[in-house]
């Protein structure tokens, strides 16, 4: 994505991110029904990884899967506005 590199399924810590691009310091998270009920957990994470000086973008799967466009968007405009 605009030529910022992503890593799927990268360690950071005891936690294992969806995607992470090491660069632009950003952590993708695509969350399925089940983290409705882990809202807690996702919490503690985000935070734990925020103190790291990540910047975490959370999308449900079904926006990701009704508004794929609207979603790069929003990874694509938190990489122009992050700098390395």
């Amino acid at each position: 994505m605009d030529g910022v590199k992503f890593r799927r399924q990268q360690p950071i810590g005891k936690y294992i991110v969806d995607f992470v691009s090491f660069e632009k310091r950003i952590v993708i998270e695509l969350d399925g029904g089940q983290h409705s009920a882990e809202q807690e957990r996702d919490r503690e994470r985000d935070n734990w990884l925020s103190k790291q000086g990540f910047k975490v973008l959370r999308f449900w799967d079904n926006e990701v899967l009704q508004n794929l466009e609207g979603v790069l968007e929003v990874i694509r405009d938190r990489c122009l506005s992050t700098l390395p």
